[in-house]
């Protein structure tokens, strides 16, 4: 114990000094220089952990930890590669399922125009999911020409499964009931506590939506590998495939490690070859549309709830508040400088009070004049869609989930829950609808009847903007209504959505909003605009703005501790100690 308390206040008192003496040479010496790109670069993106669909980090978050790269740095860093002569190609790490299929497929868009360039794409994998599925990854690493595995690697290219839980059983064993309705028989989100398996509709839902993305990825495979559709399908059910199977059914192009695939990119990019990565890349060649008429970007991401936005720095997830949307509305609509508006949305919605605030912000947005360009992520669904509903475009994936225009609400009973286990409530009320909310009793027959009118309103208001927003008829919008997710690709031809494509396809839509020429760029400017470091350590040491350049000196200072406490973290160790590998879940 008296060598970890020792250990403890050593480890406290390095970073302590370490901490003072580098701020005190920021001061001097100032920040560091920018770094060069070499003339033979090759840009690497390592995606095995997924990349955030979202606005950069707070500066808080950046202060203090490892800056990664967004879905955005990604595909800012393979566009502006693309025009870049100094850039031969691109190095792609790749490896389980963490990436989403709507962002596999902008990727693979994104690397499909690099490559048109005359750029490389090298994709590397030690293995295509570990004892589980690796079927997007693969679907990913298909878009380059040149695809590496490692020889005790495994290729997990076994199609696509939906599993959904449900905890009606459990609820019963705890005397739990659940009280919920929903408009209407497709919006199933609340099946998993309401139900025991899925209903028809889910089934259905649930099929079209499997089935249709899997096609999508078949035939994206298919072409990029120069394969029969039917050869392929065989493939998957074949799979997970060795190594050396899928060598000789040509589905990777070579076996071996890292540093021989490194050592590869070098040898196409030439001599004096440099790997560089995203954010070291972008921070060096700058960030693309940085010039031109100004296309305010505003992201509505996560969860929609009243409020503030939210960001978690450890996870990437986060809230759409819609305070903060709003006012990037509003913000957006009053400069004059913003020409077009370019709304990012990933979202499976959240509250419908909240979705209302938004809408009325963007029909606020569009009235005013702003033409108003929506792009879809991974998931448009319920609020997330509603929130585009003014725009007047929308984009989306072929495989962005989409739509879900309905509503559900509802509580849990539980009141059998207490009696099982001796707990006791006694109550005193006023208004005959007082216990609306209340989990100690059910709906009255006037509370049930208010309960239903709430769900009729937000329903009939929810179809009401899709109708107004998309210029459909009341019975057009009910027969793809009812709750039902669609894919982009459904959605489309359904008139939910006007093209298929990511963030490139709708800022183009953008610059046609503002009658921008295709052979002008545009300024993409983000609102509300993110804080920098420099201006967030302005504020807390009480300076004004002016001293933001001072600050910004700190700043380098402190990004610079991130790799000198890690250090300190390591030293720290026990002699000898190891970390816990991890389990593969089965």
């Amino acid at each position: 114990m008296r060598r970890f308390i020792v250990g403890f206040f050593a480890v406290v008192g390095a970073f302590a000094c370490l901490t003072f003496a580098l701020l005190a040479a920021a001061l001097i010496w100032g920040a560091p220089a920018t770094p060069t790109v070499a003339d033979a670069t090759v840009v690497t993106l390592n995606l095995n952990k997924g990349l955030v669909d979202g606005p950069p980090l707070d500066a808080l978050a950046n202060l203090f930890g490892e800056e990664q790269p967004t879905l955005h740095d990604a595909l800012d860093a393979l566009e502006r590669a693309g025009a870049d002569a100094r850039v031969k190609g691109i190095f792609v790490r790749l490896g389980g399922n963490a990436i989403a299929t709507a962002q596999v497929q902008e990727l693979r868009d994104a690397i499909a125009t690099l490559r048109a360039k005359g750029k490389f794409a090298i994709a590397y994998a030690d293995t295509f999911g570990e004892f589980g599925p690796g079927t997007r990854a693969y679907y990913l690493g298909a878009a380059c020409d040149e695809i590496w595995l490692q020889p005790q690697g495994s290729l997990g290219l076994i199609g696509l499964r939906s599993e959904a839980v449900f905890l009606r059983g459990a609820l019963d064993k705890l005397d739990v009931v659940p009280s919920f309705d929903h408009r209407s028989e497709y919006k199933t989100a609340m099946n998993m506590i309401t139900e025991r398996a899925m209903t028809p509709e889910h089934r259905e839902e649930t099929e079209a939506l499997v089935h249709g993305i899997f096609d999508q990825i078949v035939r994206g495979i298919a072409k990029d590998r120069q394969l029969d559709e039917a050869v392929l399908r065989t493939l998957i059910d074949r799979g997970p495939l060795l190594t050396d199977e899928a060598l000789k059914e040509h589905l990777i192009d070579h076996v071996g490690y890292r540093d021989q695939a490194e050592a590869a990119a070098r040898t196409r990019a030439g001599t004096g070859a440099r790997l560089s990565p995203v954010l070291s890349y972008l921070a060096s060649a700058g960030h693309p549309h940085r010039s031109g008429p100004t296309v305010a970007l505003i992201y509505g991401t996560g969860l929609i709830t009243r409020g503030p936005s939210t960001a978690n720095p450890l996870s990437g997830s986060g809230l759409m508040g819609a305070d903060t949307v709003a006012h990037a509305f509003d913000l957006a609509t009053a400069d004059a400088s913003v020409k077009a508006i370019l709304f990012r949305i990933d979202s499976p919605g959240g509250s419908a009070v909240a979705s209302e605030t938004i809408w009325r912000a963007v029909q606020r947005a569009h009235d005013a004049g702003k033409p108003i360009i929506v792009s879809m992520g991974e998931v448009a669904g319920s609020g997330g869609y509603y929130v585009a509903a003014p725009a007047d475009k929308i984009v989306a994936e072929p495989a962005t989930l989409t739509g879900s225009i309905g509503v559900l609400a509802g509580k849990f009973i539980t009141t059998g829950l207490w009696d099982k286990i001796g707990i006791s409530w006694d109550t005193v009320t006023a208004g005959e609808n007082a216990a609306l909310f209340s989990t100690l009793e059910n709906f009255s027959s006037a509370g049930r009847e208010r309960f239903e009118a709430f769900l009729d309103a937000v329903y009939a208001g929810f179809k009401g903007h899709v109708a107004e927003g998309r210029k459909l008829g009341q019975d057009a919008v009910e027969s793809i209504a009812k709750g039902r997710v669609w894919s982009g690709e459904d959605a489309k031809a359904r008139g939910l959505v006007d093209a298929l494509g990511g963030f490139s396809t709708a800022l183009e839509l953008a610059k046609q909003a503002a009658g921008v020429p295709d052979d002008k760029d545009v300024t993409l400017k983000l609102f509300p605009p993110a804080e920098t470091v420099g201006k967030l350590l302005a504020r807390l040491m009480g300076h004004p703005p002016a001293d933001e350049e001072q600050a910004g000196t700190l700043a380098a200072a402190l990004a610079q501790l991130r790799t000198v406490l890690r250090q300190v973290e390591l030293a720290g160790a026990p002699p000898g100690s190891v970390t816990m590998p991890a389990i593969p879940a089965p």
